[in-house]
């Protein structure tokens, strides 16, 4: 096995790979693959995914920049931030993406089914020799034409066949699949798929059953968020020519833009109510969408809008794409102030205050290299900076 290890941000790494490799890495999106004139080997350098993703005999990393344990906080935070306020995952350093996460959810199902699979009642309709429940009168006669026996009923079974054991399931059996994971989180992960039998196995593809957090189902609650986490990364296999191709990556974007936004509902939730990807528009005809990632109403209807930026938007053309959109954000709620919120290293805090509009643009910082306890009062000082309405010489400063 040839493995490829990078990190993001770092330079690209020259790579011999074949014309295949070489397009199944691209079709995966989790590397820029590019190949000089002339030259013998490829180019490959990180892009904004991390995870891992194997073709063939190749198999190629992308670690973040941020310690896996992190990011597994990051992570386990924005799905159930009560939880994870006080729990962490101790993690070996060098562990990888898949492993950290197999690790991780295997520890909260395990405590989740520990006392018991959870049990509920599900609605069945079969044909049986016997009357249990209700017979299905229509059913009866289109189908059987009179005959007394099988007889179609309808009746509520009680099991262990939930949507809450479905989706623990789904995400073991995700995890199964995946490359690079040791003999050790295999037996907890197979250990686990026991404890669930009797519990449907979803078919790749197949729409995940609905759930509703109940007093019934908190024990299940941090490991169902992590498990729907899991099961919405993109994991894949398929075959590029001859060439089997499977990986499992998340958007470094995404889990950072959902941790801060979650953070700031959190530390803000006394004050006001937040819409998380707010629905507008730029234009009267409704015909431009606008998505602000968090837009913050306080008791007394004064509103904030801010958005989340793992990495300064510097396309062609447009040096500044993030401030652009923001001030879009502001015209259209009518709004003096708007909010960035970036990676700390990757813009720094300061103010601009828009030319012919009477706009100022804020953009603040997190360090997403800190603890846990550190991030989160990073994020509640940045929460008191757009509660308190002060100009940026009086906000307190932010947690070192």
């Amino acid at each position: 096995m040839r493995r490829l290890e990078l990190t993001e941000g770092e330079a690209p790494q020259l790579v011999e790979l074949s014309d295949v490799e070489a397009e199944a890495l691209t079709a995966a999106d989790l590397a820029v693959v590019t190949r000089a004139p002339g030259a013998t080997g490829w180019s490959v350098a990180p892009g904004r995914k991390v995870g891992v993703v194997q073709a063939g005999d190749l198999q190629i990393s992308v670690k973040p920049k941020v310690s896996v344990e992190r990011l597994i906080f990051l992570m386990g935070y924005a799905s159930s931030p009560r939880y994870w306020r006080d729990h962490t995952v101790q993690l070996d350093a060098e562990v990888a993406l898949p492993e950290a996460l197999a690790h991780a959810f295997t520890r909260l199902a395990s405590k989740a089914v520990e006392q018991g699979l959870l049990q509920g009642y599900r609605t069945v309709e079969d044909s049986l020799p016997v009357l249990r429940g209700r017979i299905r009168v229509n059913d009866q006669i289109s189908r059987r034409y009179g005959a007394g026996l099988p007889l179609e009923v309808i009746y509520d079974d009680f099991t262990v066949d939930t949507a809450e054991n479905q989706i623990l399931l789904a995400a073991a059996m995700r995890l199964l699949r995946m490359p690079r994971m040791t003999a050790r989180v295999r037996r907890s992960l197979q250990r686990l798929r026991l404890q669930l039998s009797g519990v449907t196995d979803l078919r790749r593809g197949e729409t995940l059953p609905r759930w509703q957090p109940s007093r019934l189902n908190a024990r299940y609650q941090p490991a169902l968020r992590l498990a729907e986490r899991i099961l919405a990364s993109e994991s894949f296999e398929q075959r590029i020519g001859a060439l089997h191709v499977s990986g499992f990556v998340f958007d470094m974007w995404k889990i950072y833009e959902d941790f801060v936004c979650v953070g700031l509902r959190e530390a803000l939730a006394s004050h006001g109510t937040a819409s998380l990807q707010h629905r507008m528009h730029l234009d009267r005809a409704e015909s431009v969408d606008l998505r602000p990632d968090f837009l913050w109403t306080a008791h007394d209807g004064r509103q904030v809008v801010l958005d989340a930026k793992y990495k300064a938007e510097k396309p062609a053309g447009f040096p500044q794409a993030d401030l652009y959109q923001l001030l879009a954000y502001c015209t259209v709620l009518g709004l003096g102030d708007g909010h960035l919120v970036y990676a700390k290293g990757d813009e720094p805090e300061l103010s601009h205050e828009v030319q012919g509009a009477e706009v100022t643009i804020h953009c603040h910082t997190v360090d997403l290299d800190q603890t846990p306890n550190r991030l989160l009062e990073q994020v509640a000082a940045i929460a008191d900076r757009l509660e308190s309405r002060p100009g940026p010489a009086e906000w307190p400063p932010l947690v070192a």
